[in-house]
């Protein structure tokens, strides 16, 4: 099957700080959702959390999520249950993770970073969501996901919870083929430990954190994630956008910033810690932090360069990636816009409330903008009208 590189048309990525099924989260979604196809196929990778005995609970928790809190694109949601090398349900096991290659989103989220990456890594699941990525599908990553797309991938748990000397894994590199360097941190404002407890960066503390960069290859760039907080890359345009009640810091050495930005009113600058400012100094390392909202050239993140779609894959593997491509509906086929998603919710309200005129009011107002409205039991389902 013949493919020109100038149909090379890799979807989005998402990177969640955390808050994935939070509102936050949900208005991350709905800037991604709101540009595919009515009834879009939505892929949840189980890895990160395979390890554990209610990894299924794990997913299913964002399962719930996109299905009562998304119920207006009317998702399509399929577990990809690939939870363990040598097991049927393997990262490697076809019948598992053909979903993938069908999928229009593809999420992973919680678990541990360095066993995403110990079954993931060139595994036939790997694969697929590169060729599916890379014809089109988004990826939605969350903390622990985030951190095994890495370059070097933090073991949270390894130091934090067992108490192993500060160290680095070999991460999965998502983003090595456009020529960055990524360490994603999650959790980068995180206060679970109030003041008795510094668990900023990922629950390191500065302190550790700060042992930790000086360990990094000075080529490395690192991306805090906020919590409740997404840095949304598009590689398509180049371009990044922050969606979220935090922020997104970059510390990178190298090369300046095309676009420097410029502080929203009464968004208070971010502070980089005095011992971080030590470490930045003495490595030539300079800091970045962009706020909600903001948007900036993929560029001011490192020298991004696009890559053939078939490299680093097997060739059998590009070739049945293509042959399941799904075919995207006309582009005359309406998406519900803001304005009426904001409409279903305010009759969503006026129903709670039994206030029945109002209802049809919005409902009437609806069918003027071309939708029709059906209540089910798991919640309004729009149709545009034929």
């Amino acid at each position: 099957m013949d493919f020109q590189l100038a149909e090379f048309s890799p979807g989005p990525i998402v990177l969640f700080g955390s808050g994935e099924t939070s509102p936050s989260g949900r208005k991350v979604f709905d800037s991604i959702l709101r540009r595919m196809p009515m009834r879009p196929r939505l892929a949840l990778l189980e890895t990160p959390a395979g390890f554990e005995l209610n990894s299924p609970r794990v997913i299913g928790r964002v399962v719930d999520f996109l299905v009562h809190r998304l119920q207006n694109y009317q998702p399509r949601v399929e577990i990809v249950a690939a939870r363990k090398r040598g097991t049927p349900f393997s990262p490697d096991n076809v019948e598992i993770v053909t979903p993938l290659l069908s999928a229009d989103l593809i999420f992973m989220g919680p678990g541990s970073p360095t066993y995403a990456v110990r079954q993931l890594r060139d595994s036939l699941a790997w694969h697929y969501l590169l060729a599916r990525h890379r014809l089109g599908a988004a990826l939605v990553l969350a903390s622990a996901a985030a951190i095994a797309l890495s370059a070097c991938a933090l073991p949270v748990y390894e130091i934090y919870k067992v108490g192993e000397d500060l160290h680095w894994k070999e991460g999965l590199d998502f983003f090595g083929l456009y020529g960055l360097e990524l360490v994603f941190i999650p959790h980068w404002n995180n206060h679970e430990g109030g003041d008795e407890l510094d668990t900023r960066h990922c629950f390191m503390g500065e302190s550790r954190f700060t042992h930790l960069l000086e360990m990094l290859p000075e080529e490395m760039t690192v991306v805090g994630l906020d919590e409740k907080t997404a840095l949304v890359v598009n590689p398509q345009s180049a371009q990044c956008q922050v969606i979220g009640v935090g922020g997104v810091t970059l510390l990178h050495t190298g090369h300046g910033h095309s676009h420097m930005s410029s502080s929203a009113p009464n968004t208070p600058s971010r502070e980089v810690p005095a011992s971080l400012q030590s470490v930045l100094a003495q490595r030539g390392t300079h800091y970045h932090y962009y706020h909600d909202g903001e948007r900036f050239p993929l560029s001011d993140i490192g020298p991004f360069r696009p890559y053939h779609p078939e490299a680093s894959l097997p060739h059998d593997v590009w070739q049945t990636a293509l042959a399941a491509k799904q075919p995207v509906l006309p582009a005359s086929s309406p998406l519900p816009t803001d304005e009426v998603l904001a409409l279903v919710q305010a009759r969503e309200q006026a129903r709670k409330l039994k206030d029945w005129p109002a209802s049809d009011v919005l409902r009437a107002r609806l069918a003027e903008l071309g939708w029709e409205v059906k209540d089910t039991p798991e919640g309004p389902q729009l149709t545009p009208k034929r």
